[in-house]
């Protein structure tokens, strides 16, 4: 198939030029670059090494490429899925053969969980090399295969212009992902006439954007008839551009909405009908009301087990539309009655109409009898929090405050754990694309620096990493990277000196065992290591905050520092728990609004 060079409907991404037409002669290397240039790259993040290192001598040539020099491969594929996520463009990373090109393998798995666009180039050894272990040789085709959207291995330097702009357009189209491209070192070294392609052909791959009319319509039949609805809201409307349509939707259905870890801020948190989260650590009143639905509108979302529980008992008695880019993912977990296969832009464009259509005929239904349900849970299971026994600060306080005293369009990045939850719950989410989490994958040290990635694609915006003193010591080493660059993050340090999720199941389900779960980077005397004298070394303004009445001045004193990164350690309780909660393989019916806390569902249907 053969498809002019443009961005996806929805979705905004490189912008590419006019194709060339010229055929100058140059290396493989500089074609490369060249490439890079003409796909619209503005920001690459990498490392250069042996077999990726002939590409770096032109790079430094070029007046259209900012290149990032990262302290590890990882962070580069973290710190281009932060800079996908916040400005909807393809991330860029670059990297060398062997360790450099497996040390990208959890960013590749990570932006392929969540659906994120992104273009992992790596360095090869030489072609007639290739097959014989030689120095820093690895099949990263082969490594990365079941991890990236597609992957290509260039052994001739004619090849490369074509390549990239492939790889781009698959990055971006259709449901997105990361795209690995393995250049042969012998291929970058020698010379080839650079061709920019007209068109992109990619037989076999058409992604379906437009959804068939009859499903659309059978989906507002049963949108206008339902006494229960619910829209179960998941990353895919973020990743279509789609909130907005979105909005509407919710406002002309008066239908319940959730939305998960991965749409955070693809409805405002202030809308009424924004029931939070769902799932494993969402509230009480979202997951009943998926419990309870008559009918679950599924909108980019993919039935994870971390919504649903106990699959076979999750909204027993809901009819099932699900509409999503990808048709794999349709019917992949839970059984569906409308199946919706398109871009949810055009999903729900065509939506809307319909069910306007179906509201004139028959009139919208009576949803009081729901609401007033809705709002019971509501009222009676709020999100909240006890004092800590400890007298150390509670957790929840904190980021509900970094929450309430950012700017309104901030973005908020977190790593992996108890931390994470709690930011998911405790900030309100106006806005989409101001909430960047690993999601799928759930990788510890995510958030420095894909918070530095995200920085560095919106400039202009306040840029939080909130991460756990587990999560920050895998990645912290960043920090120069954002002092040596100017890249000014903020990070809040959220240290209990624990592994704080693995501890909270300890306590639950391990009787209070805590295998190597303390980290001793915070509580009483010794501070291993000290963040306060981490950041200093870095050259990063350091900060502390202890007691509640620390709390608000401490961030307000972060606010103020523009000219540099800035650390916050927040020593808070240990023993602060994320509920609600429901515990893995259980049924959600079985959630725990607190311990020892088990809400009911008084009124059945």
């Amino acid at each position: 198939m053969s498809q002019k060079m443009t961005n996806p409907p929805g979705r905004p991404g490189p912008t590419t030029k006019t194709a060339s037409t010229s055929s100058e002669v140059m290396t493989g290397a500089q074609s490369l670059v060249r490439s890079l240039e003409e796909v619209g790259v503005d920001t690459v993040f990498g490392i250069p090494g042996g077999a990726i290192l002939p590409a770096y001598d032109p790079l430094m040539d070029s007046g259209k490429l900012r290149h990032i020099l990262v302290r590890h491969e990882q962070a580069g594929g973290h710190a281009a899925s932060g800079y996908a996520h916040a400005t909807g463009r393809v991330g860029v990373t670059i990297a060398t053969s062997g360790p450099g090109a497996t040390n990208l393998v959890t960013p590749l798995a990570d932006a392929n969980m969540d659906s994120i666009p992104m273009v992992a180039i790596t360095g090869q050894v030489g072609a007639s090399l290739i097959g014989t272990d030689a120095f820093q040789e690895a099949d990263i085709v082969g490594i990365t295969l079941p991890v990236t959207k597609h992957n290509f291995l260039v052994t001739d330097p004619d090849e490369i212009p074509r390549v990239i702009a492939e790889a781009f357009h698959l990055a971006a189209s259709g449901r997105p992902g990361p795209v690995l491209v393995d250049v042969a070192k012998s291929a970058l070294q020698t010379d080839t006439k650079f061709q920019w392609p007209q068109e992109v052909q990619l037989p076999g791959y058409r992604p379906v954007t437009k959804p068939h009319g009859k499903q659309v319509r059978e989906a507002a039949k049963l949108l206008a008839t339902a006494k229960r609805p619910v829209l179960y809201v998941g990353g895919g409307i973020i990743r279509s551009g789609a909130s907005d349509a979105l909005r509407r939707l919710v406002d002309e259905s008066g239908a319940a909405v959730v939305t998960t870890l991965m749409a955070r801020g693809a409805v405002p948190d202030s809308h009424p009908q924004n029931l939070g989260m769902p799932g494993m650590h969402g509230t009480v009143a979202a997951v009943a009301a998926l419990q309870k639905a008559d009918l679950v509108v599924a909108l980019g979302a993919r039935f994870d087990d971390r919504v649903t529980g106990k699959l076979s008992s999750f909204a027993p008695k809901a009819a099932i539309v699900h509409a999503d880019i990808d048709p794999a993912e349709i019917g992949k977990n839970r059984v569906v009655d409308v199946p919706i296969v398109g871009d949810l832009q055009e999903v729900i464009t065509d939506l809307l109409p319909e069910l306007a259509q179906e509201h004139e005929k028959n009139g919208k239904p009576d949803l009081g009898a729901w609401w007033r349900q809705i709002d019971d849970w509501r009222e009676t299971y709020p999100l909240g929090y006890t004092p800590t026994a400890d007298g150390l600060l509670a957790p929840q306080h904190v980021i509900e405050r970094l929450g309430a005293l950012s700017d309104p369009d901030a973005i908020f990045v977190a790593g992996v754990g108890q931390h994470q939850m709690w930011a998911s719950q405790f900030i309100r989410y106006e806005h989409p694309n101001t909430w960047i989490n690993s999601g799928g994958l759930g990788t510890m040290g995510y958030s420095v620096p894909a918070a530095m990635g995200a920085k560095v694609g919106q400039p202009d915006r306040e840029v939080w990493a909130i991460d756990g003193d587990g999560c920050f010591q895998m990645t912290n080493q960043e920090l120069a990277t954002c002092v040596i660059n100017e890249i000014p993050i903020k990070v809040a340090v959220i240290n209990n000196s624990s592994l704080g999720m693995v501890r909270q199941w300890q306590t639950l389900f391990y009787d209070n065992r805590y295998s190597n779960t303390d980290l001793h980077t915070g509580h009483g005397t010794r501070r291993v290591p000290d963040f306060v004298k981490l950041a200093a070394a870095y050259g990063c303004a350091g900060l502390r905050a202890e007691s509640e009445a620390e709390v608000d001045a401490t961030i307000k004193r972060a606010k103020e520092i523009d000219d540099q990164p800035v650390i916050i350690d927040f020593t808070v309780s240990r023993d602060a728990m994320v509920w609600p909660m429901v515990a893995a393989g259980v049924s959600n019916d079985d959630i725990q609004y607190a311990r020892g806390i088990s809400p009911a569902w008084e009124r059945e249907d």
